[in-house]
């Protein structure tokens, strides 16, 4: 083992030990700036009802007109589910059979050590780097998301910062390193509506009207609806109900409301106001009496193939042999904030397979080739 990966490792390890279950950092953040003050970033701590957020920066040779690229991340994880699942101490990092195991060993500690120590091995290699480099790390990511990544990038936006490439570091790769990275997320916006009926007995219909029945050909006509075709770089747009629920529970009773919680998975290709929109009207023109209560948890977001998605593509075929693959499936992620102020965003990590799960890993092989990726991008970028 290197020494570099032997500090790779040791970080992750350190990090995993400290019980940052959402919204708790547990002195995360303050490991990583020690370390990065010790290279010269100057860091700050922005803090919003109880999460502990980082904003660290080194400027290169040339200030506040070099390339900025920012490594961002999260330093909380999700609770561990029952622990006698567990085949170790969650907290405890262990190794088995060349895997590391612990809470946040692939989403998404091993990447901020590997962020951090790859920063160290770019400015000793080159301590006259022309770009500046950048952290932003939050403890509310696999929570709310609403003092988290979101309040640095307002803050950030008020002081005029500009961002000119962002790396997120969520475990992106699927069956080995380097095979996915996304440069985009769908957006994500549900919606609450509750159809009016008039409730009665049910052996008397003609007296009610039962919600649930009006209903049901809105219901056929949203499931088969086409809202887009997609695009080069996302599918097409889905609509899926995730709870529907009506009446008192007795038998004899035609309930008077019908709630139904749905929600719409969109790209670059809809907007959200459209889809609003079109379901308004549909509801409209099936004559339904409803109230309907949006919300937006994430705009879409997209990268297209530039200056970050080469260095990126290039430093991961340098390390592992692989091209990898630009896609943007899955769930949201900070990005999805970042990419307001910041026009090239990019996620990479490791493999995804056992995030969130009773045991989860990483593979120990893949540490230092991680480190590595993340090192190729800032010597592409801002050397």
């Amino acid at each position: 083992m290197t020494s570099s990966q032997g500090a790779t490792l040791a970080l992750t390890e350190q990090l995993i030990a400290r019980h940052s279950v959402t919204p708790e950092d547990r002195d995360c953040q303050t490991i990583l700036a020690r370390r990065l003050e010790a290279i010269g970033f100057a860091c700050e701590t922005i803090a919003s009802n109880g999460v502990t957020n980082l904003w660290a920066v080194k400027r290169g040779t040339r200030g506040t007109d070099g390339k900025l690229l920012v490594f961002a991340g999260h330093t909380d994880v999700v609770p561990t589910g029952p622990l006698d699942q567990w085949h170790s101490d969650p907290f405890a990092p262990t190794h088995r059979d060349g895997m590391l195991y612990g809470r946040g060993a692939a989403d998404m500690k091993t990447s901020l050590a590997a962020f951090v120590v790859a920063s160290e091995e770019f400015v000793a290699q080159h301590p006259d780097h022309t770009g500046a480099i950048g952290f932003l790390l939050t403890s509310d990511e696999e929570g709310p998301a609403t003092d988290g990544t979101v309040k640095v990038v307002e803050a950030l936006k008020a002081r005029g910062e500009r961002l000119d490439y962002c790396v997120v570091g969520e475990p992106t790769s699927s069956q080995q390193l380097g095979d996915m990275v996304k440069n985009g997320r769908r957006g994500s916006m549900s919606g609450k509506l509750v159809v009016k009926g008039v409730q009665g007995h049910i052996a008397y219909p003609h007296l009610a009207k039962n919600p649930t029945h009006l209903f049901a050909p809105a219901l056929a006509e949203l499931t088969q609806t086409v809202w887009d075709n997609g695009n080069d770089y996302f599918p097409p747009t889905t609509w899926q109900i995730s709870n529907i629920h009506a009446g008192t529970g007795a038998t004899n009773v035609i309930p008077g409301e019908l709630t139904v919680m749905f929600n719409f998975r969109f790209s670059t290709a809809s907007t959200s106001e459209g889809l609003q929109q079109r379901v308004h009207e549909l509801l409209d023109r099936h004559g339904l009496t409803y109230t309907l209560d949006w919300s937006i948890s994430g705009q879409p977001f997209l990268t297209p193939r530039g200056d970050l998605s080469e260095a990126l593509s290039s430093a991961i075929h340098e390390e592992t042999g692989l091209q990898t693959e630009l896609s943007t499936t899955g769930g949201t992620s900070d990005g999805r904030f970042i990419a307001r102020i910041c026009p090239q965003v990019i996620e990479f990590g490791p493999c995804n397979a056992s995030i969130h799960k009773i045991d989860e890993h990483i593979a120990v092989a893949d540490i230092e080739p991680l480190k590595n990726i993340y090192r190729g991008v800032l010597k592409r970028l801002v050397a």
